[in-house]
């Protein structure tokens, strides 16, 4: 069995009258990037909190491993296997990056020459070092993320907690802690990411969940999420009429525009089902001048899954009874389809 970072069953926790985790379920394979997807007020920070010691769990709640430590009988044991970057920055604009990341070395009581060989090191990997001597206060917004997340990484966690770790970021900034995050997997590190941009988890995540209503609508890789969705189709265009109405009558399901002379056939975007469509093509001897693969990206299962619960003053969808695991009954937003075009 693949060795879990973190596992959790039934996970629930309320506050007051509110019941913000309605008795989750998480797996999270060592070594792996997971995403927690979910419009505001869905349970995401509240999940990262409970599993990151930051807050307990609710009466009835069931049972959190992480690292291999109960989180109800081994929390100190926890505390020592993670890292934990907030939506917010921890770094101390009053004074240094230097001598945030010599606090930090102090915080895990590394002795003063052990801490300033990592602060050092961890400063030099962040490309801080020409920085270090200078009031975090003067950092930009980037430059504060990357000193956060060395700061973290003093302790040397074989588990991060990254929430929402690229809010407010520009794109370049974006993608260099894109990079940050991959190189820190590729040496072993797992990462518990929680963000509200879809194309960051479908870049970056071995699997992602969407949390809603405190629950786990769905859960898989962004390939299996999205063929969740319907609307997923292949696009054939031809120049000659004849070929056209040749194609037509091999694919019978398809819906043709006679005059851009197209035809769109369902698909889920599978390998499987793109070779079905040539192979019925090469039977009939029939070729497209240009075939376009259109699959929903993150962006319709969102939508698709939450309904508008992630904009300003919208409802949210009716309750869930579980996760989903077939095709989901409410409407999609309109589609912002990938494509992927071969001529």
């Amino acid at each position: 069995m693949t060795n879990l970072a973190i596992s959790a069953t039934a996970l629930r926790k309320s506050y007051g009258d509110k019941l913000v985790l309605d008795g989750i379920d998480l797996t999270v394979p060592a070594g792996t990037i997971f995403a927690l997807l979910g419009p505001n007020g869905a349970g995401k920070t509240t999940a990262v909190k409970i599993l990151s010691t930051l807050v307990s769990a609710g009466p009835g709640s069931g049972t959190v491993r992480i690292g291999g430590h109960d989180l109800a009988t081994a929390p100190q044991a926890v505390r020592a296997a993670i890292g934990v970057t907030g939506q917010f920055s921890a770094v101390d604009g009053l004074i240094t990056g230097e001598e945030n990341m010599l606090l930090m070395a102090d915080l895990h009581h590394l002795s003063r020459s052990e801490g300033r060989r990592t602060a050092a090191r961890l400063l030099e990997r962040f490309d801080l070092t020409e920085a270090a001597k200078k009031p975090a206060s003067t950092y930009s917004g980037g430059m504060k993320r990357r000193l956060d997340i060395a700061m973290t990484l003093v302790g040397d966690p074989r588990i991060i907690f990254l929430d929402e770790p690229t809010t407010g970021l520009d794109p370049r900034s974006r993608h260099t802690m894109w990079q940050i995050i991959r190189e820190l997997v590729a040496d072993g590190v797992t990462v518990f990411l929680t963000t509200q941009y879809l194309d960051e988890a479908d870049e970056l995540a071995d699997r992602i969940a969407v949390l809603n209503d405190g629950r786990i609508a769905a859960e898989g890789t962004a390939q299996e999420l999205k063929r969740l969705v319907p609307g997923g189709h292949v696009r054939l265009r031809f120049t000659d009429p004849a070929v056209y109405r040749a194609a037509a009558t091999a694919l019978p399901g398809a819906a043709g525009d006679d005059e851009a002379l197209t035809l769109q056939v369902p698909s889920n975007g599978s390998q499987r089902d793109l070779r079905s469509v040539l192979d019925r093509l090469d039977s009939a001897g029939v070729e497209a001048d240009e075939l376009t693969v259109h699959t929903p990206d993150l962006d319709d299962v969102f939508f698709a899954l939450t309904g508008n619960a992630g904009l300003p003053g919208q409802p949210g969808p009716a309750d869930r009874t579980g996760p989903v695991s077939t095709a989901p009954s409410a409407p999609s937003a309109p589609s912002h389809q990938s494509e992927e075009t071969v001529r």
